[in-house]
């Protein structure tokens, strides 16, 4: 069967540009491995200036119009007069932008694995499918990005657990002894917190990285007893998205923050981008332009701090004195 564009991958960067294209009356087939939409390890942060504000509000499992951030020598809160970061529920985002694909016109199809992709055609466990374009919003391990020898060395790596309760404050926690270049983090949602470390997997190994979000959770009163442990790689190695017919979106195109894993907002961004390309090889993609320029300015600062601990400590620290003062702004921070 042939359709005009295939998207390998049902994250929000696939199901964005599936929704894109069928709006505009594209032929386009979505394929997720996955038995379901939706489903992936994941904090749940998103900006303000990102997505947050541009989703529907029942999707919001909180907002945070308060950030507390904690260094080994400094604890500040920041405010704001609107949300900050708010949490979402990743799985509910999907099944909703999967929806509004599905009656955009996408065909969308799960539990199916793609083994093999050619010039114009990919093999599936369901059979051939052909193409016009090919997007790959396949993750981190990209099928497509391999495809197209588009090679990967930059990758964090990030552990979750889900801690059932009321928490009252999004905490960030810098601390270059337990986490190099990264930081532990208490996302509150409804009825639990994620509670979680990130770190560049060239300054920390995973083990160690566990190890210490464990020292970290235990210091902290957090009871990680029969919570299952979740982990996860990051991609934040960009090496373009444009390849002819050929297009890589969100984690796939390494579009993820190295500073802090965020990687939802570039996901969406790009891949609602590229499906602009797609339907005009003249869209101004300005706005995703902009985010590339402060996804590659996070690649700079962490491999400067990450190559020396007092760097890294003094620039951690000249940091969140910096935020306190209001020098610079958290949306530094931010891919929005």
């Amino acid at each position: 069967m042939h359709y005009h564009t295939i998207i390998i991958g049902g994250g929000p960067g696939g199901l964005a540009c599936a929704a894109t294209l069928a709006r505009n009356g594209g032929n386009v087939l979505l394929l997720e491995k996955n038995p379901s939409i939706g489903s992936k390890v994941c904090a749940g942060g998103v900006s303000w200036s990102g997505l947050a504000r541009n989703i529907p509000e029942q999707l919001i499992e909180k907002h945070f119009p308060e950030q507390y951030i904690h260094s080994a020598w400094q604890k500040i809160r920041l405010t704001s007069s609107h949300p900050i970061i708010s949490t979402i529920n990743r799985e509910k985002l999907g099944q909703w932008m999967a929806n509004e694909a599905s009656m955009a016109g996408a065909d969308i199809q799960t539990n199916i694995r793609v083994h093999t992709i050619t010039d114009h055609e990919i093999v599936t466990d369901s059979g051939n499918f052909s193409y016009d374009f090919l997007v790959g919003a396949d993750g981190s391990n990209s099928l497509v990005r391999r495809y197209l020898n588009v090679g990967t060395e930059s990758i964090g790596i990030g552990f979750q657990y889900h801690i059932p309760g009321n928490y009252p404050k999004m905490i960030w926690h810098l601390d270059q002894k337990l986490f190099n270049t990264g930081y532990a983090w208490i996302f509150p949602h409804k009825e639990r917190a994620s509670v979680g470390a990130y770190s560049y997997r060239k300054d920390l190994t995973p083990s160690i990285l566990r190890e210490n979000l464990h020292h970290w959770m235990e210091k902290c009163g957090i009871n990680r007893k029969d919570a299952k442990p979740e982990a996860a790689t990051i991609n934040f190695d960009y090496r373009g998205y444009d390849f002819g017919n050929r297009f890589l979106v969100g984690d796939a195109a390494g579009l993820a923050s190295g500073l802090t894993g965020e990687g939802i907002y570039p996901a969406v961004l790009s891949g609602d981008t590229v499906a602009h390309r797609i339907l005009n090889p003249d869209f101004d993609d300005s706005t995703l332009s902009g985010l590339i320029k402060k996804q590659k300015s996070h690649s700079r600062l962490l491999r400067l701090t990450g190559s020396n601990k007092i760097i890294c400590k003094i620039v951690l620290e000249s940091l969140v004195a910096a935020l306190r003062m209001r020098l610079v702004n958290f949306n530094l921070l931010e891919m929005g």
